[in-house]
């Protein structure tokens, strides 16, 4: 466990000092060092030190809580496919951002911010209430009420969108899902509330290994399985709300974090969590990278690049559990 995350958290390392001098520009070690620790008024510091410093840590901090927030989903729902943007919450905080700047006129972006998060958490609630109303809480009516609430919110995000172009414009990037060009002021906030986000989670950790088991057996050993799952999901769906406030919709981080965990031999949620974290943030922090690199002068939303990497990954998945199904 330690060796991998010494090795994990390595590889983060090298891939931070890589996006620091990678880009439009490219920066020797001696520009970024300058930048760092003897900062000046001159363009290069001012491109390291306020653009790519804060996406940088952006990308870690959004990965890493996306890696948390999906193998949650997963456990809760006992269903590997789980991910925030099929539990509603990319939906959801889309959707209330989009009619807070079209319908409203918000422009202030902690304020957007504000509203995605609100957007997230009241989506999930609704997921949740969704499937409370089949009296049961079981993985299959989650998942299920999450892709319908998914499906609804994204047609009325594209109804509004569509009958105001400038909100279009505005939110294209946004909706692709970006680290770049986000205020920093909202960097300290948005980390503290992610890193308490965290912390709820770790007394929960016996209890998640506990629903990997049967309902019954879970339940025989006395956790609470609805009350585990519900909060569970709460607190996993706060945080991807959260990211999906700082970078807009970040499709399939959430979902290829955790299984590339589980294969690196990650077992029980002490083990899962962190490592997953770490793969999140690595994961993003790379696509990141080459999303300056792919269509250079321009730059590619990362959220795409990440699309490639995690829909053949879905298809395996789905491709996998067929598979098992067959065979039973």
């Amino acid at each position: 466990m330690a060796a991998r995350l010494l090795i994990l958290g390595a590889f983060l390392a090298l891939a931070a000092i890589a996006s620091l001098h990678l880009g439009l520009n490219m920066y020797g070690p001696r520009d970024v060092a300058t930048a760092l620790f003897s900062p000046s008024n001159e363009t290069t510091d001012i491109v390291i030190r306020n653009l790519r410093v804060p996406r940088t840590v952006l990308a870690c901090l959004v990965g890493a809580s996306l890696g948390i927030a999906g193998a949650v989903m997963q456990s809760c729902t006992r269903n590997p496919l789980a991910e925030p943007g099929l539990m509603g919450v990319n939906a959801g905080a889309a959707f209330a951002l989009v009619a807070a700047l079209s319908l409203f006129g918000v422009e202030t972006f902690l304020l957007l911010s504000a509203i995605a998060a609100a957007g997230a958490v009241l989506a999930s609630l609704l997921v949740f209430g969704l499937a409370l109303s089949a009296r049961a809480v079981g993985p299959g009516q989650v998942l299920l009420a999450g892709v319908t609430v998914a499906a609804l919110l994204a047609s009325l995000t594209q109804m509004l969108l569509v009958t105001d172009e400038q909100a279009l414009e505005a939110l294209l990037f946004w909706l692709a899902g970006s680290f770049a060009d986000r205020p920093v002021e909202v960097l300290l906030p948005g980390a503290s509330l992610l890193l308490l986000t965290t912390v709820a989670l770790v007394p929960m950790i016996r209890a998640l290994d506990a629903l990997a088991l049967s309902d019954e057996a879970a339940q025989a050993i006395g956790v609470s399985v609805t009350r585990t799952r519900l909060v569970g999901l709460g607190l996993a769906a706060l945080m991807a709300g959260l990211c999906v406030a700082l970078a807009g919709p970040v499709a399939f981080a959430g979902l290829l974090a955790p299984h590339l965990a589980r294969l690196m031999g990650a077992r029980g949620h002490a083990q899962l969590l962190p490592i997953a974290a770490l793969l999140g943030a690595l994961t993003c922090l790379l696509a990141d990278v080459a999303a300056r690199m792919v269509i250079m002068p321009g730059e590619a939303p990362v959220g795409v690049l990440l699309a490639l990497l995690g829909a053949p990954t879905l298809i395996v998945l789905l491709d996998r559990r067929r598979a098992g199904r067959a065979e039973a």
